[in-house]
């Protein structure tokens, strides 16, 4: 698997909003096939997250679904919403470039619970996580965002 590649892919989405750059894709592990996209667009809802609008479209268009053969690409680590969304779903692994502790660092409103922490609470799944894919462009997205909005991970 090119992680670089599906990473870009997702930055690609994530710069369809500036404000609020976090992007996120799915894509089908034996075939590379990209099966679901989603960026942040918690204008309508404040729980479209870039990761949960991926979910949402990969359970429709894709009926049924064996999420095991899933990875979820997406801009910046999941928030314990997200994080817990791909564990009900069963999606194998999440590969991200920026960090929980980056956000918070750049005054993004994060709750502080790292995805992992979300996983290691987990019985009845698991989840591999690996961050820092494109770790330098994803910054950047967050950093370049304008500041005259809240910044807010929703």
């Amino acid at each position: 698997m090119n992680h670089e590649y599906f990473m870009h892919k997702a930055i690609e989405l994530a710069l369809k909003v500036p404000q609020f750059p976090f992007g996120a894709i799915i894509v089908k592990r034996a075939t590379g096939e990209i099966v679901a996209e989603g960026f942040n667009q918690s204008v309508v809802n404040p729980t479209f997250h870039g990761e949960m609008v991926a979910i949402n479209r990969c359970a429709e268009l894709q009926q049924p679904v064996d999420w095991s053969e899933l990875d979820l690409y997406t801009t910046a680590e999941p928030c314990p919403m997200c994080q817990s969304a791909i564990l009900w779903a069963g999606i194998a692994t999440v590969y991200y470039g920026t960090s929980i502790p980056y956000l918070k660092e750049h005054n993004w409103r994060q709750i502080n619970i790292r995805a992992s922490e979300v996983i290691a609470q987990t019985s009845f799944g698991h989840t591999t996580i690996v961050g820092g894919i494109l770790e330098a462009e994803c910054n950047a997205l967050f950093e370049k965002a304008p500041r005259g909005v809240f910044h807010q991970h929703t």
